[in-house]
């Protein structure tokens, strides 16, 4: 990654930038209780996602159900950076959390969620990485 490009001459001068990648914040509810319980669903969705992005795990990814009526959670490490699930079936949630440290195009959250999961609502939340805004001082 170059750092050349900390600041582009389209910014205005209190805002600089490093290509520091994108994050996907999403949160599915109104899901299926069954299918946030069933860690081979959840699984496959959070597998699709990494080879239809074109994402490398590293090592094994880790999963855990949890006893009784509980969800699931689960994490990759990436070497762009991870992938983490938590499912609430007494909720009927489910939240997932990807972080890409290169450019990826876009992945079709809302379209699986509500196909995979059951989902009602979807909200899916892009926050490019890297922004600062700087007002001459340090934020702490």
């Amino acid at each position: 990654m170059s750092w050349a490009r900390y600041q582009s001459a389209s910014q205005s001068p209190a805002e600089s930038t490093i290509d520091a990648g994108a994050e996907w914040i999403v949160d599915a509810q109104g899901c299926s209780a069954h299918c946030l319980r069933d860690l081979d669903c959840v699984r496959e969705l959070c597998d699709d996602v990494i080879a239809e992005m074109a994402l490398t795990v590293v090592g094994q990814a880790r999963w855990h159900q949890f006893p009784g009526e509980a969800g699931v959670t689960g994490l990759y490490l990436l070497s762009e950076s991870h992938l983490a699930c938590h499912t609430y079936p007494e909720r009927g949630l489910a939240t997932f959390n990807l972080y890409c440290c290169r450019p990826r195009p876009e992945w079709p959250w809302a379209q699986e969620a509500r196909r995979r999961l059951q989902a009602t609502r979807v909200s899916v939340r892009r926050v490019d990485r890297g922004r600062i805004l700087h007002d001459g001082r340090d934020q702490e």
